[in-house]
């Protein structure tokens, strides 16, 4: 993959820089040599994410594009924390993430091969299920309720202000309207999901395959 604007060594060096200065506890060393170690595995779960959107120019990578950013420091952290077991440096990498991009994606969670964050700004994920051809949007918001965690499918679409919580099954190609909270409820495959008054999900055809706007399917 191409990286624009800097090398592997750079990049390195770049992320060890960034995470010193939000936790500035002496370990840069630690984080670089660990970053280091992983960063061409997790560069390319990265690109495989970025040639699956649409919008995106396959087989590059730019760090200062803040969506391919945010997924990039998920993967690294991800791809460090499974491969080594070590906690601090991922640690590290999701309070980056959260202090650049206002997300809070823990790096044990399991997130799609291929998904699309369109702002990332208010984003909460719970560890919960989800579906590959993913796509989230500003102060949405998936969590747990009681010890229950909801299911994604896959091809999901989730605008701003939108929440799901507790036993929630969102169904595969369901798109979630603007403001809409699910809150231990089903939706239905392949339908626009609008929130009533009462905590109730009316339901709507879309006119088209509004998914193929985001992802090379």
């Amino acid at each position: 993959m191409k990286l624009i604007d800097q090398t592997l060594q750079s990049l390195t060096k770049y992320l060890a820089a960034q995470i010193s200065t939000i936790v500035p506890d002496g370990r840069i060393d630690i984080c670089e040599k660990s970053i280091a170690a992983h960063i061409e595995e997790a560069l390319a779960r990265t690109q495989h994410c970025i040639d699956g959107v649409k919008m995106w120019r396959p087989g590059e990578f730019n760090y200062l594009h803040s969506s391919q950013y945010c997924i990039f420091l998920y993967y690294l952290a991800n791809t460090i924390w499974k491969n080594s077991g070590d906690t601090g440096v991922p640690t590290r990498l999701f309070l980056l993430n959260k202090a650049l991009n206002g997300i809070d994606l823990f790096y044990e969670i399991e997130m799609p091969k291929i998904f699309f964050i369109g702002h990332s700004v208010g984003i909460v994920l719970a560890k919960a299920t989800y579906g590959e051809h993913l796509v989230l949007y500003q102060n949405s918001t998936v969590g747990k309720s009681g010890g229950d965690a909801p299911v994604i499918g896959e091809r999901v679409i989730v605008h701003p202000n939108c929440a799901v919580i507790g036993r929630s099954q969102i169904a595969d190609g369901t798109i979630l309207s603007q403001g809409t909270s699910v809150i231990n409820r089903e939706t239905k495959e392949n339908m626009i999901a609008y929130g009533a008054a009462n905590g109730s999900l009316t339901f709507k055809k879309p006119q088209r395959h509004i998914i193929e706007d985001f992802f090379r399917l």
